[in-house]
């Protein structure tokens, strides 16, 4: 059974495959030893690896499918909901799993695993919110990114802009870092009149902070 699911996974370019429960027959007089019997098994496969397996590609249900991942995707962003009531708007993964401990250590919980990559433009920013805010749980919306490459007064125009067509209703809390951080800090306090519901933080602590409080304040 093992060399044959080390082979299948090979073949298949698999990231996961498992056979839960595995089980041994009582003994027949057809079968004297018993029958090993695979009662259920997952399997899950390399998205980046699917061009090379067409009938894999073939069983693809959208219907057994998160709709808002799937719609993410499209976009080029890495979403995965999840069931808390803060939104998560983040670039890069380990920076996003960050966001969301901190959000915890401060009595909120993320609904949502979003990373925009290095794409933080205005199309990608507002998809991004829209995703989010689609969500019925979602009360505020932690918006952590770092523009290494991208300078952070772009970044910031793109989230004000995007800020604006979606038309918040809920806490925004933006923490930017990184390239031009002060023109883009000056260009959100400069947007506060009319996006009223957005407040900028100077660092994570402070952004999972002002996100979580301002979320407890108008769930009040």
């Amino acid at each position: 059974v093992m060399l044959k699911m080390s082979k299948l996974v090979e073949e298949t370019d698999a990231s996961l495959a498992e056979i839960n429960p595995l089980i041994v027959t009582p003994a027949t007089d057809e079968h004297p030893d018993g029958q090993v019997l695979a009662i259920d098994a997952k399997f899950d496969f390399d998205d980046n690896a699917l061009f090379r397996h067409k009938n894999l590609q073939e069983m693809f249900d959208p219907s057994e499918e998160n709709e808002s991942e799937i719609k993410a995707a499209q976009f080029g962003l890495n979403f995965i909901a999840l069931d808390g009531n803060i939104g998560c708007l983040v670039n890069g993964a380990g920076l996003a799993m960050a966001t969301m401990d901190i959000i915890k250590m401060h009595g909120g919980s993320p609904a949502n695993f979003l990373d925009v990559g290095g794409a933080a433009t205005l199309e990608t920013v507002s998809e991004a919110f829209k995703i989010i805010l689609s969500d019925d749980k979602v009360e505020g919306v932690l918006v952590n990114i770092f523009g290494g490459i991208m300078r952070c007064d772009v970044i910031a125009e793109a989230i004000v802009a995007a800020a604006k067509e979606v038309s918040f209703s809920v806490p925004l809390v933006v923490r930017l870092e990184g390239t031009n951080v002060d023109a883009a800090r000056d260009i959100l306090i400069a947007a506060q009149s009319e996006l009223p519901t957005m407040q900028t933080a100077t660092d994570l602590e402070d952004a999972a902070e002002k996100v979580a409080n301002a979320v407890l304040v108008a769930s009040a």
